[in-house]
């Protein structure tokens, strides 16, 4: 899990910091809607990589090179786990423990530094949960299904406290749903769940201030975008993004006492803004449905996209709103 202390401070990325050798056995706790279905800790297994040059871990009888562990959930049949790429960035090797506690090698099928996931396969078909559908819903119920602390799975609950977050200043690009539901080191690549037992994120970071303790403000990468990136790292081997050709800002202080959105401020010549008619200057208020409100917005909302996928943007030019369709280059 990683953890920045606001509002200035640099993002860091860390792990489990306590290491127990012990297989943790999750009890199935009551959830936002009930009993938490048995796939879904079927579907969420512990990590357990090793890194280059690691000191011997807390716990007695701890390997050398044994690294904090971590968390991944199954994405797709035949062994694929999505997990948080800072768990085995820099790992020589990989194992995970498998739901009963059985240890198995683990596979680095893909990597993508710009969101901070990757993918691991294994030797075991795991259930993969459905997605929750659409967009959560602020103060819905979910609960944080990981190894927190290296104990092995655990199961905290709480809500939706904001969705499509971004700027948050840990990866390039962000669209995290972000949670009071306790998350704490260990827990990184593990499942946000819906009262419905779908996936809703797959947890990435926390906010946190003298300690590296939750203290409520928590963050799962959106499992659209986990999807996305997830789908592109199994089949391709690395994920396709498509430029939009668009140079976005913030808006200054006193643009915002008008207006809300990302200001257009370059153009790449033939490029897929210039080609669908955008203008420097131009401030984007909607990609799709989704309102803007800052530049890493726009950022977010297109890398959610496809390569060859039509965008709908909603601008405003001279005082009128424009509607612009960009197509992203295949």
């Amino acid at each position: 899990m990683r953890a920045t202390r606001p509002p200035t401070e640099r993002a860091v990325r860390w792990g489990a910091g306590i290491l127990f050798l012990a297989v943790g056995v999750l009890a199935f706790a009551t959830g936002p809607a009930g009993a938490v279905a048995p796939e879904v800790s079927r579907s969420v297994v512990s990590v357990l990589p090793t890194w280059p040059g690691q000191p011997e871990g807390g716990a007695p009888r701890v390997p050398p090179g044994t690294a904090p562990e971590g968390s991944a959930v199954a994405i797709r049949a035949g062994g694929y786990l999505v997990t948080a790429l800072h768990v085995v960035a820099r790992a020589t090797a990989i194992a995970v423990r498998l739901p009963g506690g059985r240890l198995a090698p683990a596979v680095l099928v893909g990597r993508d530094p710009a969101t901070d996931l990757a993918v691991l396969k294994v030797a075991a078909d795991l259930p993969v949960l459905a997605d929750a559908p659409g967009e959560a819903a602020l103060g819905a119920p979910v609960c944080a299904l990981g190894n927190q602390f290296g104990l092995g799975l655990s199961l905290t609950c709480g809500v939706v406290s904001a969705v499509h977050r971004t700027g948050v200043g840990f990866n390039p690009i962000e669209d995290f749903v972000q949670t009071d539901a306790t998350v704490n080191p260990g827990a990184s690549g593990g499942a946000l769940i819906d009262g419905e037992n779908r996936l809703v994120g797959i947890l990435s970071a926390i906010f946190t201030k003298e300690s590296d303790a939750s203290i409520g403000v928590n963050f799962a990468v959106s499992i659209a975008l986990a999807r996305r990136v997830a789908a592109d790292l199994i089949d391709l081997g690395r994920v396709r993004r498509a430029p939009s050709g668009v140079r976005v800002r913030d808006l200054e202080r006193a643009e915002q006492k008008a207006h809300v959105g990302a200001r257009v401020v370059a153009l790449v010549p033939g490029g897929a803004g210039e080609r669908a008619g955008l203008a420097i200057g131009d401030l984007i208020m909607r990609v799709g449905v989704r309102p803007i409100h800052r530049a890493s917005d726009v950022t977010g909302a297109f890398a959610l996209r496809r390569p060859g996928d039509t965008v709908r943007l909603t601008v405003l030019r001279d005082g009128a709103d424009v509607p612009v369709k960009l197509v992203l280059p295949d």
